[in-house]
């Protein structure tokens, strides 16, 4: 695979942030020594967040996000602003430009007020050192923040700036296990797929393509099939598979076909390790017991894809959920970078296994939701309780209930 189809979630997010004219179009060509960002001198030409995924040397790849000035007016430049600290939720490293001959002031301050509290790296850049001294006082800016001087017109510390990204991308958010510790060379893995409507024509969905490459990575044998293969595949076997992993929507048919001594978990589960919110999404999904007729559940997916006629968070979940409750709680949806900063009024909040997210981003969204006691869980596990296989999907880790 060339190594720029590595996938947005597995890429470092680098937010570019500053207020209008600072040069951060011009610092983003600088990094990356391509002209991809509009540069201009008339204010406000970035008028939304670009996204322009990159292979940087030494960094790897990554996912460069231009983003509206800070000081933006009018109504539209207060909607622009909003989508600027918006992508603060999917930035693993900040950026933030400052002009050289102008002093640091609230727009800076209030976004890296924001990075502190979602705990973002951040390197304070100041530009334009080429056509005038830097009147910013070094000694007086906030500890803890990497500050550097460069020119993105004269490519002064450009190097040194890529420098501080990869001390900043190793301070990544937590790294955890997809299902390399689960398995041993040469173990057999059987990797539940089922090819509906809503697959993708012509490839596996992401969470397969990763796991897979988990799998092979530890010398281990990956065998996918469907559903209604399963039994056929084990049988056609000279050795107990070591582990299955399954699509969450056929958790039911899956755990009645294989034997109870073979262990059995989901993609869903085992990006809820890997993201590190296995724990909280446990305990989040006991809520669903004590749901009432008019309490309100959000469903909130991670990516922006059509939904389908019987797409699983739009139509399957609150299906399953009606009929578990024997009642209809009130059903509210988000996608992509939507999520509500103000979570009071859920009784519960249900998470999609967060595989088109960064680590950072889906830790971001259940530690708020445990840190303003919301329940929050995620399809994999919610659907495993509700087919009463939640215990053996989640035995295999050991972990806390």
């Amino acid at each position: 695979m060339n190594l720029n189809d590595t996938p947005s979630a597995n890429r470092v997010h680098i937010g570019i942030f500053g207020k209008r004219n600072v040069g951060k179009s011009s610092i983003i060509n600088a990094i990356t020594n391509q002209d991809i960002a509009i540069v201009s001198d008339i204010k406000g030409t970035t008028t939304d967040p670009v996204y322009k995924a990159m292979e940087i040397l030494p960094i790897g790849p990554v996912t460069l996000i231009d983003t509206p000035g800070l000081d933006d007016e009018g109504e539209l430049g207060l909607k622009r602003i909003k989508k600027s600290f918006d992508v603060l939720n999917k930035s693993d490293i900040a950026i933030i430009v400052i002009d050289a001959k102008k002093a640091l002031d609230d727009y800076e301050l209030k976004i890296i007020d924001k990075c502190k509290d979602k705990n973002i790296p951040v390197i304070l850049v100041i530009n334009k050192t080429d056509c005038c001294k830097t009147i910013i006082d070094k000694s007086s800016l906030p500890i803890d923040y990497l500050a550097i001087e460069v020119s993105a017109k004269t490519g002064k510390n450009i190097d040194k700036l890529k420098e501080l990204i990869v001390s900043c991308k190793n301070q990544d958010t937590e790294k955890h296990p997809l299902v390399c510790d689960l398995i041993s060379k040469l173990d057999i893995v059987i990797l539940v797929t089922p090819i509906d409507s809503s697959a993708p024509k012509g490839r596996l969905i992401l969470p397969v393509q990763q796991v897979t490459r988990d799998i092979l990575d530890s010398n281990a044998i990956a065998i996918t099939c469907q559903e209604n293969e399963l039994k056929k595949t084990i049988y056609s076997l000279k050795k107990r598979p070591a582990l299955v992993i399954t699509d969450s929507q056929v958790f039911e048919g899956v755990g009645r076909t294989i034997s109870e001594d073979i262990p059995l978990t989901s993609f869903s589960i085992l990006f809820a390790r890997y993201n590190g919110i296995l724990d909280i999404a446990i305990k989040g999904v006991q809520a669903i017991k004590k749901l009432a007729p008019s309490d309100k559940v959000l469903i909130s997916e991670g990516c922006t894809h059509h939904r389908q006629c019987n797409d699983i968070g739009a139509v399957k979940l609150p299906q399953w959920i009606n009929s578990y409750l024997g009642f209809k709680p009130q059903f509210e949806f988000t996608s992509g970078l939507s999520f509500p900063e103000d979570l009071s009024s859920y009784k519960l909040v249900i998470h999609c296994g967060g595989c088109m997210l960064t680590s950072r981003e889906v830790q971001r969204r259940f530690k708020e939701c445990k840190f303003k006691n919301i329940p929050i869980t995620n399809y994999g596990i919610l659907i495993a309780s509700l087919k009463g296989v939640l215990d053996r999907s989640t035995g295999i880790f050991n972990c806390k209930k």
